[in-house]
C-alpha cells in the first residue's frame, strides 16, 4: 500500500496553535497523550535505529513508532501478529459475522459512562449469542466467538456497535459431538435482537439502582427515577438492530476478513484526501445508499473533536473472547472441537506472517537488519551528519 499523502498528524500540526490556546483546557489527559503520540510517531523525537541490508550493506535510519493503539500508523504490525496467533485457532467450518448496535437515544448516556456501558455492550451481546445458540429450538450447542468494539461511523460520529465473528456450530451439551449450523444460516436475528434488548436494559436498570451511572448535561433529567424508567420504556418500543452479514466461507477467508475489523482506529490516514490551513477533507462510505463513496469537509477543530471522542478508557480491551474461545477455556475446548471435526492440529506458522513485515532493502530487496539503537538526540546528530556529508559532496 502506498504511503498516504496526508495524515492525522498533519491536522494536529495545522491546528496545534488553536488547540493550545482555545481547546487544550477542555481536553482530557488521555486525549492529549494520544495527540502527542500521533504527532511524534515515526519522527526523530521518539528515537530510532540504524538499519543495514544483510546483502549489499546499504544503511538508513528508521524512526520508532509511538505504539499507541489509537494511532493509525501503529496498527499494522500489531494486527499481523494478532492474526498470526488467531491462525492457530481456526476451525474447518463456515464462519459468520454478526453486528450488535444500540438505539441512538442511548448514545449520549453511553459516552458519559464509557467504561461501564462499553463493557455492558460486550456482555449483553455475548450472553445473547451464547443463550440463543444453546437453545435446542435453534442450535442447541455451546459456541465460541470473538467480539470487537467499534465506536464510530464512517463520518466519525458516535456509533457504538459490536462485531462478532463466530464459527458455524458448537459443542453439544455433553461435549461428545460437534453440532454444525444449517447451511448459510446461523441464528435468527429477530430472536437475537429481542434477547439483546432485554439483557441490555435489565443490566442498565441494575446499574441505575446501584447508583453506578453518572448523568450530565442533556442526560441530567434521567437521574430522576421516574424519568429513567420512562426512558427505558421508550427503548423497549424500538427494534434493536442486530444483523448478520453473509457467511464468508471457511477458515482460508477468515484472517483476511478479520483484518478489516481488528486493530482499526476511527479513521485511517488513507481516507484523508486534503488538509488545508483550516479544513480537512476525507472519504467515507454512505451505507444507506449502496456504499456510495462520498467526501466530507470539516474544520480542524471539528475533525479532531470527533476523532478524540473515540479514545477508549485506559486499559479497556476492545477485543474479547467468549464461550469455547474464552481465555480460560480455549486450551481445553479448542483441541476438543478440532478433534470432533477430525481436523489436523494447526501447523506452527505463527511467525510466518510476522516475518513478511520485515522491511526490504530499496537497493537490492535484501533483508534490513537493526545494527544500532539510537536515542532521539543521536538520531538528530546522525541526520545532521548526513546532511553535512551531502552538502560537502
Amino acid at each position: 500500500m502506498t504511503r498516504p499523502q496526508f495524515e492525522i498528524a498533519d491536522v494536529i500540526r495545522k491546528a496545534d496553535a488553536r488547540i493550545s490556546s482555545r481547546h487544550r483546557e477542555g481536553l482530557t489527559w488521555p486525549q492529549i497523550k494520544v495527540l502527542n503520540a500521533i504527532l511524534r510517531c515515526r519522527t526523530a523525537a521518539l528515537g530510532g535505529h540504524r538499519d543495514q541490508c544483510t546483502r549489499c550493506g546499504y544503511q538508513t535510519i528508521s524512526y520508532n513508532s509511538c505504539r499507541n493503539r489509537h494511532c493509525p500508523k501503529c496498527q499494522t504490525n500489531a494486527r499481523e501478529k494478532w492474526l498470526a496467533a488467531r491462525q492457530q485457532e481456526l476451525l474447518p467450518v463456515t464462519y459468520y459475522h454478526l453486528v450488535f448496535s444500540v438505539p441512538h437515544a442511548l448514545v449520549a448516556l453511553i459516552w458519559q459512562n464509557k467504561r461501564l456501558l462499553f463493557k455492558l455492550l460486550f456482555e449483553a451481546s455475548a450472553v445473547t449469542l451464547l443463550e440463543v445458540a444453546a437453545d435446542p429450538k435453534h442450535l442447541g450447542a455451546e459456541i465460541g466467538f470473538l467480539s470487537v468494539l467499534h465506536t464510530w461511523g464512517q463520518t466519525l460520529q458516535r456509533h457504538p456497535h459490536i462485531h462478532c465473528v463466530v464459527p458455524g456450530g458448537g459443542l453439544s451439551p455433553d461435549h461428545r459431538q460437534w453440532i454444525r449450523s444449517p447451511p448459510n444460516f446461523f441464528l435468527p436475528v429477530k430472536a437475537l435482537s429481542r434477547v439483546f434488548r432485554g439483557k441490555f436494559v435489565d443490566a442498565l436498570t441494575r446499574l441505575f439502582r446501584q447508583r453506578k451511572l453518572v448523568f450530565h448535561g442533556a442526560c441530567l433529567p434521567l437521574a430522576n427515577e421516574k424519568a429513567f424508567h420512562a426512558f427505558l420504556r421508550t427503548l423497549f418500543r424500538q427494534d434493536w438492530v442486530v444483523y448478520a452479514k453473509r457467511p464468508f466461507g471457511g477458515p482460508e477467508h477468515v484472517l483476511h476478513y478479520l483484518a478489516r475489523y481488528t486493530h482499526r482506529v476511527a479513521i485511517s490516514n488513507h481516507r484523508i484526501l486534503d488538509v488545508t490551513d483550516t479544513h480537512v477533507t476525507f472519504r467515507w462510505k454512505d451505507y444507506a445508499h449502496h456504499n456510495k463513496r462520498r467526501t466530507m469537509t470539516l474544520s480542524h477543530d471539528e475533525f479532531l473533536r470527533r476523532f478524540l471522542e473515540h479514545i477508549l478508557p485506559k486499559g479497556f480491551p476492545r477485543i474479547r473472547y467468549f464461550g469455547v474461545l474464552a481465555n480460560r477455556r480455549r486450551a481445553e475446548l479448542l483441541p476438543l472441537s478440532r478433534s470432533l471435526l477430525t481436523a489436523p492440529p494447526p501447523t506452527q506458522t505463527a511467525g510466518t506472517t510476522v516475518q513478511t513485515l520485515l522491511w526490504r532493502c530499496p537497493c537490492c530487496q535484501g533483508s534490513m537488519q537493526i545494527v544500532e539503537i539510537l536515542t532521539a538526540s543521536q538520531v538528530r546528530w546522525a541526520e545532521l551528519s548526513q546532511v553535512a556529508i551531502l552538502d560537502s559532496s
